[in-house]
């Protein structure tokens, strides 16, 4: 009796007996089915970069737990002392030996990609979130934690792509539901002393929920230590509470106008209005915010879930800072220099699925300074529903950007343009960021809050 021939790798002697055809054999490769435990590669969230890798390695005992707890768990009720030593977490970018992390983080003209470095800044800061909200104990179910909301964000000086650069952070404030994490980037003055130098300084403040009930859950204690930490507490407080009057005080005053605002109105209509009624007899250093637009609209696909299933922060900051690079590069025809992000609100999840549509314009710009004028450019992401007939706004950005000063001193005769609103809706938006970015509250504390 002949014997039948030994299976090929990967293939079963029943596929290869059924699989004969015409006296031959055809062998069809077969997956093997899938592990019960699902390999780290497979995990909620592998839309990552080098670095949030890690970051995600290290909390993968959080991952899992949330994976493998029980759905009527009962609620995390003990809340522990922690200290912002115990959730103080760094990360290091070896850029000047590593050149594929180099690569990865490189644009295209020999910079570092700030969208990708808000990115792992939001992934850090919640691996952060975790390790102090963490209660230890595997029978309760986990909170849900969310990022709420990101302060100004303001570069301090420039940074290099191939010298070495860190990222860390820590809880600085924590409320009855909510924190603030403070988290810095550094990077050093001279690569001989290694001596550190902040570059960034960003606050984050995380929401906690229940997982269950999405209502709001409390967070652990946060006992600071050292006077620094105690210093950052009391800014945070101050933050929190500032914020809190704030929203009442839009609330309460959210349809008021002042005479003065009022005027203000009507003066930038009217020149928009030549524009619109007049163009061959309009300003030609001036152009209508409209025409400034850009738009981008994406499916938000399973790789860029976070651990609750959701579309994480970081990846709508970075998509929101491309659009605005790209509205700034068209409008201003040299290459931008980015400056800062002001606060951002986190208003509503976006979920895997999500139609999302991101809009961005030049909303005003200030020429005052022709060695650096500013240009402030808006992105809205809206969450569409093509089966509701539904578009929520999910984040409101705002970007400062100037022009590199190396080509402004080749183009010395390069105009920025102004930019003026065609519609009452337009001029409020043009005031309001105005007022917002010249009159901050927080202003005060911020500096003082980055001179820590």
């Amino acid at each position: 009796m002949k014997s039948s021939p030994s299976p090929s790798p990967g293939v079963t002697e029943e596929e290869e007996t059924h699989g004969a055809r015409g006296g031959g054999l055809e062998k069809k490769i077969v997956i093997p089915p899938a592990p019960i435990e699902k390999p780290f590669s497979l995990w909620p969230g592998t839309y990552r970069s080098p670095v949030t890798e890690a970051l995600w390695h290290a909390r993968s005992s959080f991952v899992q737990r949330v994976q493998n707890s029980p759905v009527d768990g009962p609620a995390q009720s003990r809340l522990l002392n922690r200290t912002p030593a115990q959730s103080r977490t760094s990360v290091s970018y070896g850029f000047s030996s590593d050149l594929v992390l180099r690569e990865h983080y490189r644009d295209p003209w020999n910079s570092i990609r700030i969208g990708k470095l808000l990115e792992d800044l939001d992934a850090l800061a919640g691996t952060i979130a975790v390790k102090h909200c963490t209660d230890d104990d595997h029978l309760t179910r986990p909170l849900l934690l969310v990022t709420a909301s990101v302060d100004r964000i303001s570069i301090k000086k420039p940074m290099l792509i191939d010298v070495d650069l860190k990222i860390g952070g820590a809880v600085a404030w924590v409320g009855r539901s909510s924190m603030e994490i403070r988290m810095e980037v550094n990077q050093p003055i001279d690569a001989i002393t290694g001596e550190d130098n902040v570059a960034l300084v960003a606050n984050f403040t995380f929401v906690a929920r229940d997982s269950q009930t999405q209502k709001a859950a409390p967070v652990n204690y946060l006992v600071p230590e050292r006077e620094e930490e105690k210093h950052l507490y009391a800014l945070g407080e101050a933050r929190a509470a500032e914020k809190k009057k704030q929203r009442m005080q839009q609330q309460q005053h959210s349809s008021y106008i002042t005479a003065a605002t009022s005027e203000q109105l009507r003066n930038l209509l009217t020149e928009g209005r030549v524009f619109s009624e007049m163009p061959a007899l309009a300003d030609r250093n001036s152009i209508l915010i409209r025409d400034t637009r850009l738009e981008n609209t994406i499916i938000c696909h399973p790789q860029q879930r976070n651990i609750h299933g959701r579309i994480f922060g970081g990846f709508l900051m970075r998509r929101a800072f491309e659009l605005a690079f790209s509205t700034c590069y068209v409008f201003g025809g040299i290459t931008p220099l980015f400056l800062e992000v002001d606060h951002v609100d986190f208003r509503r999840p976006v979920d895997v699925g999500d139609l999302l549509r991101f809009k961005s314009c030049v909303l005003y710009t200030e020429t005052e300074n022709v060695e650096q004028p500013l240009i402030h450019v808006e992105v809205v992401a809206h969450v569409t529903k093509p089966e509701n007939r539904s578009s929520e706004v999910s984040n409101t950005f705002y970007f400062t950007f100037t022009l590199n000063p190396k080509d402004l001193e080749v183009n010395k005769e390069h105009l920025v343009r102004k930019v003026l609103p065609a519609t009452e809706e337009e001029a409020r938006n043009y005031l309001a960021r105005y007022d917002a970015d010249h009159l901050e509250p927080l202003h005060t504390s911020r500096l003082e809050d980055s001179q820590v």
